[in-house]
């Protein structure tokens, strides 16, 4: 198949592009963009030294993210999976607010009970993302045709990586959106590795985007680098998803330059040429060079913005630290509409319990 670019990773962009997409959104882009990649840094480092349990970079991956948000509108559901904070970003979610949630502390919006890098936002219509992979890809076909029913002008996306394709929900997902005619969106991230398992491995078809021409759905392929390939195939997906047409499956091909978590090691299943290779291609660079060349970005602009955004990064993190950790209480609420007996019972083993430890 082919697959669909307009931004050179020199940042020229095709005049075939017909997606007239304004500077002020360009720049936003930009700066989410880079907003996302200095909170996957600092937060890294914050594993490294003990500080956080866990986290995942979206390094390289950040188009897939900010420019297909950028093309949906705020009643849409969107599903993510845990390289996606960008789209939470670009939804008005503070670094504050994900800072607590990455330190769980009582602040969360998650009360504490997700592991990092699992964020969501009811306010910001950003579902909970959840570690079993593929799972949400048969919620997020259940939301559209929910959505359906009661005639509303809206659409959910599910995001995933290739290998969730492996998964029996991804078909399961597949099937009903296309046989119920659901508004929804199937953007799979194809960056070459389910960890360490690379495509070739995983499946014999050419891609994932076949999958969905079989179960008759309409696929397309992008460059998930490129920003103004994701916002346009999104921007038409939803617009076809809106006039009935049924569902789409997107497939974005981008590279995950990092490790797949804090608990991975990449060079032991890649080449360091592949990912050199990949460096060239990286959508923040590629849409830097064209805002630049447009004359609504520059150096001391980009210099300007890091160095604040780090600044707020480091507040954030100093207000997390003082923050307490929610209740052991919190174990049992939020939960049921009413706790039953059962929890009641069961927090007050817990509760003596680690008293007794103490004393």
């Amino acid at each position: 198949m082919e697959t669909l670019s307009y931004l050179t990773p020199e940042g020229i962009l095709s005049p075939t592009c017909q997606d007239k997409l304004t500077p002020d959104l360009l720049v936003k882009g930009l700066k989410t963009m880079l907003l996302t990649r200095l909170v996957d840094e600092r937060m890294i480092t914050l594993q490294r030294q003990g500080t956080i349990t866990f986290a995942m970079s979206s390094l390289g991956e950040e188009a897939c993210a900010v420019a297909s948000a950028a093309a949906l509108e705020m009643c849409d559901w969107m599903y993510p999976q845990y390289r996606e904070a960008g789209v939470i970003f670009w939804r008005g979610f503070t670094i504050q607010q994900y800072v607590d949630h990455m330190f769980a502390n009582a602040q969360d919006l998650e009360f504490g009970r997700q592991m990092p890098n699992h964020f969501g936002s009811r306010a910001l219509n950003v579902v909970t993302v959840s570690s079993p992979i593929g799972t949400k890809i048969p919620h997020a076909a259940g939301c559209a045709y929910a959505m359906k029913l009661q005639k509303e002008s809206c659409v959910s996306i599910c995001y995933f990586g290739e290998g969730a394709t492996s998964e029996g929900d991804f078909h399961a997902g597949l099937n009903f959106a296309a046989v119920r005619g659901c508004p929804v969106i199937f953007f799979c991230r194809n960056n070459g590795y389910a960890i360490s398992t690379p495509c070739s491995r995983q499946f014999a078809s050419e891609g994932v985007a076949p999958k969905g021409i079989a179960y008759g759905i309409t696929a397309v392929r992008i460059d998930g680098n490129d920003f103004f390939a994701v916002h346009e195939a999104v921007l038409k997906a939803r617009k076809q998803c809106l006039e009935g047409k049924g569902p789409v499956l997107i497939e974005a091909m981008t590279y995950r330059m990092g490790a797949h978590s804090t608990s991975d090691d990449p060079t032991l299943y890649r080449k360091e040429n592949e990912e050199k290779e990949w460096e060239k291609k990286c959508p923040i660079l590629r849409l830097r060079m064209y805002l630049t060349a447009q004359g609504v970005w520059d150096e001391q602009k980009e210099i300007a913005f890091v160095a604040t955004t780090q600044e707020e990064i480091s507040k954030a993190i100093a207000v997390a630290k003082e923050r307490p950790y929610l209740p052991l209480k919190s174990l049992v609420e939020h939960v049921y509409f009413e706790i039953p007996e059962s929890l009641k019972i069961e927090y007050e083993q817990l509760k003596n319990s680690l008293a007794q430890e103490k004393g």
